[in-house]
């Protein structure tokens, strides 16, 4: 029976089966019901003393009682309800049908529906105020409205979803929304709303894009440039459209910070990219110029020096098993913070000399946050040097790092460097292997874009190493392969075009054109250590087992490239796996300096001992050089057993920076 009963004799059913609300939605709901008073009558049953308990339309009553509260309505306002009797159970029936039975309203006919109204005169605004809304709700709605009827018809059928019709809408361009719709249909791939957004969006910029950022919003809607933003997005949706006009006008401010970055430098010439790198294809037909990093002053070497000394006090604390653990965990945060500050001083831009400036250039690319940023690379016209190749950026991404080492980032950098070059020697002479090896890097590449401009897919670049401008000049393995380069035959680059030098080059005898193999194979070889994480590379230790590498060999541990670079006890682990305790306890008692030299002169073979010692000692390398399975078995399996355990647990580890 349906009965107009006074608001203040209703009261809330504790068997409503709605327990859950929203509230937005419900002011949404007080604004709907101040403004068309309610359109829904409520579901009741007599209660105790006069009243009525509302047992469907929990979420209107609070409502309405809400607008009593504030004065909108009056206490004895009238609310139209059904009154219904029976047992609790059929009470609790009719509740739950009454939630479950309703259907929200399709965007689509929302859409309609709002544009109707603002046809008849109301304003956002009003539409807004009136349902308990947003504006920017409503005008979202509105742009539905406003979808090419395809995409329309398609939303009100339930073809596609309201995410799918916000994609669409991230345009304005009704005939590119058709056109994708229509691409669409066929689709045999799973579609999204991502897939959608691309695909309307595929002649636009995003607001974040570099370009964007460089030229900024302010100038290019100066310059006529038009900007659209995603329905129910924020700002950071825009589309820039005009994609010519932000180019243009990028080139020009990438022209101008060029123009100014070469008088800055003093350089002959400055070329712009608006790429973040510097693709092969503008370094061709251009020679590499030599260049040293800048020089250290004396403030900043005494303060490499104190850093240094640091670096040895707190890993001595990892290395002592008594210490504390809060002291370990200290010690290990302290590591992380001067290995930085030690690669800040080493890790220097390299610098051109002053009488190669009148003829060297440089490349400005757009760096990924929009700035023009000048790559630290000299390059000139006139002179081509051999066998050089492009600098390419490295992302520190790789796996994450291990937690303890004691030896500092970049000692291990350059360990890392003089180990690629020993494996690089054996690979340039072992052309079979060599071949095989391109073969598989290639092939196991084939999904890579490398974006070179070349008559092939082939991509060869020479690696370049963790730290710039190294050199190790005294390692053999380094020599050797400076000694192989120096001999191959050039004969074939004196062809003026690639055809006549192909030809050329394929009139080599076999010998000539498998060393070329070897050479082009091995300079592409990254530098790496036998090691777990950042710098292992497992592929390396497979072809240093089939060459049978013995790194003792080609590399031997010097007071320059290690033993003044790692702490003493490091030092005397090494002493005791050559000759154990007794020529550990010969030098346990001498500063740093002076084992260091000492320790040089020991390993080298350049010392009076008895013949096992000076041969273990001779066959001794960190075990981070090593190649797996192919050397060391012998001295791991020394009496000094735990030392070089301990050592194969600290040392494979990079430091975490």
């Amino acid at each position: 029976m349906i009965q107009s009963i006074p608001l203040k004799k209703l009261v809330p059913s504790p068997r409503n089966v709605r327990k859950s609300s929203d509230v937005l939605a419900d002011l949404q709901l007080r604004s709907d019901i101040a403004a068309r008073g309610l359109l829904q009558n409520l579901v009741v049953r007599k209660g105790k003393r006069g009243k009525f308990e509302v047992e469907a339309g929990g979420r209107r009553l609070a409502a309405l009682q809400a607008l009593a509260e504030e004065g909108t309505l009056p206490d004895n306002h009238e609310v139209t309800c059904l009154v219904i009797e029976g047992e609790e159970s059929e009470v609790r029936e009719a509740s739950l049908a009454e939630n479950f039975q309703r259907l929200a309203m399709n965007p689509a006919d929302e859409a309609q529906a709002f544009a109707a109204i603002i046809e008849a005169g109301a304003t956002t605004e009003d539409v807004a105020r009136r349902f308990g809304l947003t504006v920017r709700f409503v005008e979202g709605r509105l742009r539905l409205a406003s979808l090419a009827p395809c995409v329309f018809e398609a939303l009100a059928e339930g073809t596609i979803t309201l995410d799918m019709a916000k994609a669409y809408g991230a345009i304005s361009d009704v005939e590119r929304q058709a056109h994708v719709y229509a691409e669409l249909q066929d689709a045999w791939y799973q579609i999204t709303p991502d897939t959608i957004r691309r695909m309307v969006l595929d002649a636009t910029v995003r607001g974040s894009d570099p370009r964007a950022v460089l030229i900024g919003r302010d100038a290019y809607l100066a310059a006529g440039g038009r900007i659209e933003r995603e329905l129910f997005d924020d700002d950071a949706s825009e589309s820039w459209i005009d994609v010519a006009l932000l180019e243009d006008l990028a080139h020009k401010a990438m022209d101008e910070a060029a123009e100014k970055t070469a008088l800055e430098y003093g350089l002959a010439w400055v070329r712009l990219t608006l790429g973040n790198y510097v693709s092969p294809d503008l370094v061709e037909g251009l020679g590499r110029l030599p260049c040293e990093p800048a020089p250290m002053t004396e403030q900043e070497a005494q303060e490499l020096g104190e850093l240094e000394a640091d670096y040895d006090r707190v890993a001595a604390v990892l290395e002592d098993e008594d210490s504390e653990e809060d002291e370990v965990a200290k010690a290990e945060k302290e590591l992380v913070v001067i290995d930085r500050a030690m690669r800040a001083l080493n890790d220097r831009p390299p610098v051109l000399a002053d009488e190669l400036k009148p003829e060297a250039g440089a490349f400005l690319v757009l760096s990924r946050n929009g700035e023009p940023t000048l790559v630290p690379q000299f390059y000139t016209e006139t002179e081509v040097i051999a066998d050089e190749g492009v600098v390419e950026a490295i992302e520190e991404n790789g796996p994450a790092k291990p937690k303890e080492s004691s030896l500092s980032q970049r000692l291990l950098d350059e360990l890392a460097m003089q180990r690629r070059d020993i494996l690089a020697i054996h690979l340039a002479n072992d052309p079979a292997l060599a071949l095989d090896f391109m073969v598989f890097t290639l092939a196991d590449a084939d999904g890579h874009d490398w974006r070179a401009k070349k008559a092939s897919t082939l991509v060869g670049s020479v690696a370049s190493g963790p730290v710039t401008g190294f050199e190790a000049k005294d390692a053999p393995a380094s020599a050797a392969l400076a000694e192989f380069a120096g001999s191959l035959d050039e004969s074939w680059l004196a062809g003026e075009s690639d055809v006549e030098r192909f030809a050329r080059f394929r009139a080599l005898s076999d010998e000539a054109r498998s060393a070329w193999l070897g050479h082009v194979v091995s300079r592409t070889l990254i530098a790496s250590l036998a090691c777990e994480g950042a710098r292992s590379v497992p592929l390396h230790e497979a072809l240093g087992s089939l060459l049978d590498i013995e790194t003792a060999h080609w590399w031997r541990p010097t007071a320059a490239n290690y033993f003044d670079r790692v702490a003493k006890a490091r030092t005397l682990e090494a002493l005791d796996a050559a000759g154990g305790p007794e020529l550990v306890s010969r030098y346990a008692a001498s500063k740093k300096a002076e084992l260091a030299s000492a320790a040089e002169r020991i390993f080298s073979g350049n010392f009076i001992g008895e013949p096992e010692v000076k041969e273990r000692a001779q066959a001794w390398v960190p075990r981070i050089m090593r190649f797996a399975g192919s050397e060391g078995a012998e001295l791991a399996d020394h009496g000094g057993n735990e030392a070089v355990n301990a050592e194969a647990t600290d040392e494979i580890a990079e430091q975490a920076a």
